[in-house]
């Protein structure tokens, strides 16, 4: 999460959506606690009686590794603009939207292409919470895809995502993170949550009618990464 402006609206309006959406989860695992400002937001609905003695113990017992998913950067500005500022995204219950900076390429899904927030959030990950090893459990991109007639699906912008996502990560192993691996999300296409069959994650195609497995370009490029254990030089 970042303000979208020096407004102190604005980076309030992010730490309200850190705070719910990452620290939330994170302060419970490593530090034992709630986040006192998400208790104070919560205080006219919840005063978290749900959360019973020993609760936090459990929830901070030590773990062998943080798996972390990334897709997008949120660019966040005060609930308040919206009718003045283009959204991206809205957390009404948050008073906050987010917006997309200019310039800024989109996936099929509309979700703003920054592989350097990647390297940002593993960066946070390792300097304010841990340095227990980390692992990029999902990351991957929605494109419109599709079979051409001869049979092959050329994905190059995904080939590009996550080309890009993989520099993101090692620059982050540079500047000293202990990430031990990576899962591009996803190996096949599939039933999305809110999107059913509308949008394809996948590095293999399937034609959902006959259920037919065809490997995307990006399939054949991610297989030669592994072979070669690397990136091609781009310098």
């Amino acid at each position: 999460m970042r303000p979208a402006s020096g407004d102190e609206a604005d980076a309030a309006a992010a730490n309200r959506v850190d705070a719910n959406a990452n620290r939330l989860y994170l302060d419970p695992l490593f530090r034992g606690a709630y986040p006192e400002d998400v208790l104070q937001d919560y205080q006219p609905f919840s005063d978290f009686f749900f959360v019973r003695d020993g609760d936090l113990d459990l929830i901070s017992a030590p773990m062998d590794f943080l798996g972390v998913n990334y897709y997008m950067r949120h660019t966040v500005i005060d609930g308040r603009k919206e009718t003045e500022t283009k959204t991206a995204m809205r957390f009404s219950d948050l008073r906050v939207a987010t917006v997309l900076p200019e310039g800024v390429e989109t996936t099929a899904m509309g979700w703003g292409i920054e592989p350097d927030g990647l390297t940002e959030l593993l960066l946070r990950l390792d300097r304010e919470y841990t340095k227990l090893p980390l692992y990029v459990t999902e990351n991957g991109a929605v494109f419109n895809d599709y079979a051409d007639p001869e049979g092959g699906v050329d994905d190059e912008e995904r080939v590009a995502y996550l080309d890009a996502h993989f520099r993101a990560a090692h620059e982050a192993i540079c500047q000293g993170v202990d990430l031990r691996g990576y899962q591009v999300w996803s190996l096949l296409d599939n039933f999305e949550w809110a999107e059913g069959y509308s949008k394809r994650f996948g590095i293999v195609y399937v034609d959902y009618v006959t259920q037919r497995r065809i490997p995307k370009m990006s399939a054949h490029w991610y297989a030669e990464v592994i072979r070669r254990n690397g990136l091609e030089d781009n310098s």
